[in-house]
């Protein structure tokens, strides 16, 4: 199967484990019970299958329906080569693209481990009190509250990893549920004070390692937020293989384009 329509369908998969599932023709809604805004959101039906453009403005309507019924914003991440022309669709009927970031992607033999510098360690997150201590970094890191990520004790399941330097918590990076070998790599972040030191590219290595030696995984992928991202998930080795379109949805309940 062609990577972009793999790494989509195993999103598919993982995000069904722990999601109420909305299937409205192309699209799938999947609602979280945590009401944290990037729990729940709408992702491709069929990776690598042609959508029916007529199908479009029933299916975003039903899903804003069931969104709006629980008070959710909602969302969608798409992989463009996996449903070409499925985030224009979405666009006409009143969705905003946000971005398209390139989607990198790494297997275990192309990671590279950067070097930890004295004092700084890393774990796997095995408690509720671990989390709450990578929420508050998270928190720190993109200036909001609404981060709150729940303790996964599987790592199969997902998990988060996080760097201390002294003993205190100063980055963290999770992985998503492992789902046809593919897992992603997500919500890196840096306390302020601890920032280009390169604790981010160590929090996203030893993500990326745990999710392959713990959680089973075979290949890891992630979006960066910025170029200076970009940059840093590359020198680990990370490498551009398709691209991922993120929507938010103006025309929903909620209209806070985060």
């Amino acid at each position: 199967m062609e990577i972009a329509a793999r790494i989509a369908s195993a999103q598919l998969s993982g995000l069904a484990r722990s999601r109420r599932q909305i299937v409205a023709g192309p699209l799938v809604g999947m609602l979280h019970d945590e009401e944290v805004w990037f729990l729940s959101g709408a992702v491709a039906a069929d990776p690598g299958t042609a959508f029916d453009p007529e199908e479009v403005s029933w299916a975003l309507e039903t899903i804003r329906k069931a969104f709006a019924a629980e008070g959710r914003w909602l969302h969608a991440e798409l992989i463009e080569e996996a449903n070409p022309g499925l985030a224009e669709a979405l666009a006409a009927e009143g969705m905003t693209i946000v971005s398209r970031p390139p989607l990198l992607v790494v297997e275990p033999d192309g990671l590279v481990l950067p070097e930890f510098p004295e004092g700084v360690t890393a774990s796997v997150i095995t408690s509720p009190e671990e989390q709450d201590e990578a929420n508050a970094v998270a928190a720190d890191a993109y200036e909001t509250d609404d981060t709150t990520n729940p303790f996964q004790p599987d790592p199969a399941n997902g998990a988060a990893v996080l760097i201390r330097q002294n003993g205190v918590p100063v980055a963290t990076a999770a992985w998503t549920a492992v789902a046809d070998g593919v897992t992603e790599i997500a919500g890196v972040g840096t306390l302020h004070s601890h920032r280009r030191l390169g604790l981010g590219a160590i929090a996203t290595a030893y993500a990326t390692r745990q999710a392959f030696e713990t959680g089973g995984a075979t290949l890891a992928w992630l979006t960066p937020g910025d170029d200076g991202a970009d940059r840093i998930y590359r020198r680990i080795g990370y490498e551009p293989k398709a691209t991922a379109v993120h929507l938010g949805d103006p025309g929903g309940h909620l209209t806070d384009l985060r």
